[in-house]
């Protein structure tokens, strides 16, 4: 009888934490975290230019290093959410950095002293005589920038495997909801981000960067706040020490036995079953590929429980580090996107200045243009998640409608679409220039700013299947202990695909004498710089191909949970 009770508690718990309940705090959050970091991502370049007299070609790379680092950054957010925190607390720990990097920021555009003074209103044609900003104004630029480029780096590793967490992958049910999960966390992203591209915009406009940072803390930290109001819903899983170490091992242990030959048969690797071993909460199968890593759960000795991590592992841990050597090229494939997406940022904003924002009547900022993507991924994301997806259901047998790769694959083709437009629509752009003498004008061409919501609402579609599915991805094939590692390494894309277009660019411009470099884009050839890219992406394309037909998705065998239950099970019939 209290074996019954005590299975009717632990089943009332665990109705009563996680779920889609839980998951409401986590988009919430990740909606207030978004709005201020989309919102700066837009808006920073004037900043640099305006309050803290950078040159122009010094405040576009502070901002590309910025955004870079950021992405880079959850790398170690995520090592450290599955090494030594719980994803709740490092949700806490990395918002509390981001929350104090931008009071940093805020403090510096709040006191004038801590900024150099504000250039005279020739600055544009006479950069030298702005005051610049001394060493220690900078010093505590910088300490702000990358205060909020370290904490929201750890938010972006953290929240999202953590939110998936609140789904118990061993419950087919609970299971089949992940994919779901990521579909709305990207909505939640989107909402955040619509925000920050009009509100924020706004604030940073009219009322100053002084605001505009203030709301940013506010933001963040209401992020955070809310989060810890849904503590008591939330599943915690507990750190089980560093992946990275457990996939180390493999390869030293493989080495050392290279000359050993492999066994014929299965009892010749090493496997613990269950979860005795309490390293691991799945079995993965053994595979054929990378054979040469198998060599590291070669069974030596008959007793392998008093041996060293560094001479035997299982055959779990092998399948392990085999799936992030599978994932390693699906990764490099789908860069170039990202350096593709990093145009559309600072190219695409600058075509906006030239030509007529007024929409409705209402003047555009360019910083707000990248609204039209996002209000078209915040209309068809739910329709796809509610109508498309059950329609693919019951057409392909696939729990997820399409597979994650298949998704994948579906947002680098929109890309490649969306900078073929993008070269046509600058094509047009300089035509209508050289049409109407306005080469060398500042005014505004006779030309809307609609035009290049084409090229963004394309790309938006692109962005909206392919960071899903990479997130989804890489949480699904990733193994139970390293989570928020695999998720981190879909903003780890996106960090070398913005340090990539600035050697593009630079690469560029050298290559083919001066594409990019008259300050003029009715001079520039912008257009043919969108083409190059539009034909490097069918290339990457045809890359990605290869990888995702050579890609085996993980095979689990039984759950070692799902074991250990049955164990269970039969000690009490027994």
């Amino acid at each position: 009888m209290s074996n019954e009770a005590e299975v009717e508690t632990e089943q009332k718990e665990r109705t009563r934490r996680g779920g889609r309940r839980a998951t409401l705090f986590v988009f919430v959050t990740s909606g207030l975290e978004n709005m201020p970091f989309i919102g700066n991502a837009v808006s920073l370049f004037v900043y640099f230019y305006g309050s803290m007299n950078f040159s122009l070609t010094k405040s576009a790379t502070m901002l590309t290093n910025y955004m870079g680092s950021t992405f880079l950054l959850s790398l170690l957010g995520g090592f450290v959410c599955d090494t030594y925190l719980s994803g709740f607390r490092s949700c806490v720990l990395f918002g509390a950095i981001e929350v104090l990097g931008y009071a940093v920021l805020a403090t510096q555009a709040f006191i004038e002293h801590l900024r150099p003074l504000p250039c005279k209103d020739d600055f544009t044609l006479s950069p030298n005589q702005c005051e610049k900003a001394d060493s220690g104004q900078v010093a505590m630029l910088y300490t702000g920038l990358y205060l909020v480029a370290l904490g929201g780096g750890g938010m972006k590793a953290a929240i999202p495997s953590f939110g998936a967490d609140q789904y118990d992958e061993r419950d087919p049910e609970e299971a089949a909801m992940i994919p779901t999960y990521f579909n709305w966390f990207f909505f939640s992203l989107v909402s955040g981000a619509l925000l920050g591209c009009t509100f924020f915009v706004w604030v940073s406009t009219e009322q100053g960067w002084d605001w505009a940072f203030a709301v940013s803390t506010i933001s963040v930290l209401a992020a955070v706040l809310f989060l810890c109001t849904g503590v008591s819903f939330y599943r915690h899983n507990d750190p089980k020490g560093s992946p990275l170490t457990r996939i180390a091992q493999v390869f030293v242990v493989a080495f050392r036995n290279r000359n050993l030959p492999l066994p014929e048969n299965a009892e010749g690797f090493h496997e613990i079953a269950g979860n005795k071993d309490g390293t691991g909460t799945e079995i993965l199968k053994k595979t054929d590929q990378f054979t040469f890593l198998d060599r590291a759960a070669i069974i030596r000795t008959p007793d392998t429980s008093n041996a060293g991590p560094l001479s035997v592992c299982t055959v779990t841990q092998v399948e392990e580090a085999k799936v992030i050597v599978r994932m390693l090229p699906i990764l490099v494939s789908t860069i170039f996107m990202n350096t593709c997406l990093a145009q559309h940022q600072t190219f695409a904003l600058q075509q906006a200045n030239t030509m007529d924002r007024k929409v409705l009547g209402i003047d555009i900022p360019a910083s707000s243009i990248p609204v039209i993507p996002l209000f078209l991924m915040f209309i068809v994301l739910p329709i796809y998640d509610r109508i498309c997806v059950p329609a693919l259901q019951k057409l392909t047998g696939i729990p997820t409608g399409i597979r994650h790769l298949q998704r994948i694959g579906i947002g680098l083709v929109l890309s490649t679409i969306a900078m073929v437009v993008a070269g046509y629509v600058e094509t047009r752009r300089k035509h209508i220039a050289v049409r109407h003498k306005m080469v060398d004008s500042p005014g505004p061409l006779p030309m809307s700013v609609l035009w290049l919501g084409i090229q963004y609402g394309i790309f938006g579609m692109a962005d909206m299947f392919t960071l899903v599915g990479l997130l989804n991805f890489f949480y699904s094939e990733s193994s139970a202990e390293m989570k928020s590692l695999g998720t981190s390494f879909t903003w780890f894309s996106s960090a070398i695909g913005y340090f990539l277009s600035t050697l593009i660019v630079n690469v560029v411009d050298d290559v083919s004498d001066g594409w990019l470099s008259s300050n003029n884009l009715n001079r520039d050839k912008l257009n043919y710089f969108y083409y190059l890219l539009a034909a490097l992406s069918v290339l990457n394309f045809g890359f990605y191909l290869l990888c995702s037909s050579w890609y085996r998705y993980k095979d689990e065998g039984i759950k070692a949970s799902t074991i250990d239950r049955l164990h269970n099970l039969e000690a009490r019939v027994g």
